[in-house]
């Protein structure tokens, strides 16, 4: 059966949450809908619960399940999601978070009516931590880029114009197909990663005001390492690694109208994460040293392209600067800048 969308859910020990998600997405106004569950080998009844509405929900023949062969993480699992939806477009969400009735239909009739290859919806993230609920929104005029470029140049300008998030947009499956687009094989910041390299293959995208997307943080979070008594530095070396293959792609848009804004959002990426490493290092083990956390800040550009920037000209000479400083001024740096 053919589908006009797909809602790709990668399920792993999700049985707490599984039950609300589903609902929110059964009770989708939207018909032509694909449920598309990806079971990246939990140890709960995550799936039990889910074929559970496979047999007695009435939209239950519109869910499929594919299970992975072993546990590969959140990165495999999305790209496993672009292989096998049927849709025409697809819509990633997170088997703990929730989405409006309308939320499909909206993003649906503005990729239609816009021609539009991706489709932004705006969200409220919902933090549970301890016994506090906050409630923040993240809300979007409406925005229409309909030319080239248009909408790599707004995304770079300012460092969180576009959030990290892969939930929450529509956008035509062949973008990632026709591109060869793949997430990274790790479990944090994959998101982020895809954020950085969508944009270059957009040319028509609309962000919508709408709430259409409610996104849970909970103890215990990946994302969340302030919150956490012990890290595993291999958990970030993966990210770290993968930021390396982002920046790797900043020659292939060399000459871009978006090429220098670009480039400064990469790196104060790095100099976030390196901020981030420094004022958690006491709890990473085994902790990351000076001259590791000063090489996350070499530039994959050279010196002459640096200050050839057109834009953003004094944060991408001094981020430059950082990654050939010696290891403790540049961490000293990094540390008392922000």
């Amino acid at each position: 059966m053919q589908y006009e969308v797909t809602i790709g859910i990668p399920v792993y020990n999700a049985e707490k949450y599984i039950r609300e998600a589903l609902d929110s997405v059964l009770a989708q106004s939207f018909k032509s809908l694909e449920i598309l569950i990806v079971d990246d080998c939990g140890t709960d009844h995550s799936i039990s619960i889910i074929q559970e509405y496979q047999t007695k929900h009435s939209r239950g023949k519109d869910i499929r399940i594919v299970s992975q062969p072993y546990n590969k993480g959140i990165g495999e699992t999305r790209n496993l999601i672009v292989e096998e939806a049927q849709g025409r477009y697809l819509f990633f969400m997170d088997a703990d978070d929730t989405i409006t009735p309308n939320a499909i239909k909206l993003l649906y009739d503005n990729a239609k009516h816009y021609d539009a290859e991706i489709v932004y919806g705006s969200h409220e993230r919902i933090e549970l931590f301890g016994k506090t609920t906050s409630y923040i929104k993240r809300q979007y005029p409406l925005m229409c880029f309909l030319k080239e470029n248009e909408f790599a140049i707004w995304a770079y300008q300012k460092y969180d114009n576009l959030p990290a998030m892969t939930w929450n947009f529509l956008v035509d499956l062949d973008i990632y197909r026709d591109n060869l687009l793949k997430y990274q094989p790790i479990n944090y910041w994959e998101d982020f990663l895809m954020t950085m390299d969508l944009p270059i293959y957009i040319t028509r995208a609309v962000l919508i005001p709408d709430i259409t997307y409610h996104y849970y943080c909970r103890e215990g979070s990946l994302s969340n390492y302030q919150r956490r008594s012990y890290i595993n530095k291999m958990e970030i070396q993966k990210t770290i690694n993968a930021i390396a293959d982002v920046k790797k792609k900043s020659e292939s848009v060399k000459g871009k109208p978006f090429f220098s804004s670009r480039m400064c959002k990469v790196m104060m990426t790095c100099f976030f994460m390196a901020k981030h490493i420094i004022s958690n290092n006491y709890k990473i083990r085994p902790p990351f040293s000076n001259k590791e956390i000063k090489d996350l800040m070499s530039s994959p550009i050279s010196l002459f392209d640096v200050l050839s920037s057109r834009k953003c000209w004094t944060k991408n000479v001094f981020l430059y600067v950082l990654g050939i400083l010696p290891p403790s001024l540049s961490v000293w740096l990094i540390k008392h800048s922000t």
